[in-house]
């Protein structure tokens, strides 16, 4: 991994260090030793601890350079749940953003191809690759993914989408996917999953299934437990779909 650097903790403060780096804060200054450890605790020069962890898949997201409304690390974990995505698996993705999915996937030992439109996030997801780690396995290309299907010679074992233009893509699903491979669609609006669901159809793909992905966080206390009202349980909307050829 290209980024060696590692996460301070003291409470619910973090800080984002490279080993060398110093840091200065209210609680001092700390320089952290080269050959620092995960796991180990250093202190600041009054004394104050220190936690160092290594980056995780969680941390990451919170510490991404952002570009726009990232994907959900739930949504991530429906994702590769309903596709059984693993190690060696190829992912072509559009609508990189922030880069939260292509990171995750390349942390599981998938090889991603990974399109942005726009080039400055392009250029913001290329140094998240570089935070994750995954510079090797997740290339981040500068384009649109429909405009570039012709040039695309290979196949893939899935299809990851986060775009206005999802359904266009889907249409053309079996001449990107291996058979067996699975689609899989993040839109914001129930209309765009309504449309990538009637593309797959009419692509001939089968277990198509859309989801609306909602979750609440239990508050327990003296009172008794119930779901939170505080946050935003609703997401997005997934759909999936399956590229099972027709025997003839």
């Amino acid at each position: 991994m290209s980024d060696r650097r590692v996460l301070l903790v003291r409470g619910n403060r973090e800080f984002l260090l490279e080993p060398g780096e110093t840091l200065e804060s209210d609680l001092g200054v700390l320089e952290l030793p080269e050959d620092v450890e995960p796991g180990t605790t250093v202190e600041t020069h009054l004394g104050e601890p220190f936690e160092v962890r290594r980056l995780r898949g969680t941390d990451l997201f919170d510490h991404l350079e952002r570009t726009g409304a990232p994907m959900m690390p739930r949504d991530v974990g429906l994702v590769v749940g309903h596709t059984g995505l693993a190690a060696g698996d190829s992912v072509l993705d559009a609508g990189t953003g922030t880069g939260v999915l292509a990171a995750y996937l390349g942390r599981l030992g998938a090889e991603v191809t990974t399109y942005e439109r726009d080039p400055e996030f392009a250029e913001v997801a290329r140094a998240n690759m570089d935070l994750a780690g995954v510079t090797d396995r997740v290339e981040v290309r500068t384009g649109d993914l429909l405009e570039a299907l012709d040039d695309i010679e290979k196949t893939f074992d899935l299809l990851t989408l986060d775009t206005a233009d999802a359904a266009a893509v889907v249409e053309r699903a079996p001449d990107l996917l291996e058979p067996g491979g699975f689609v899989a669609t993040y839109t914001p609006f129930v209309e765009s999953a309504r449309d990538c669901v009637e593309a797959a159809r009419e692509a001939g793909l089968s277990s198509v299934e859309s989801l609306e992905t909602i979750q609440r966080e239990m508050e327990f206390d003296d009172r008794g437990s119930r779901p939170s009202t505080a946050g935003v349980g609703h997401t997005g909307y997934l759909t999936f779909a399956r590229f099972t050829p027709r025997l003839e």
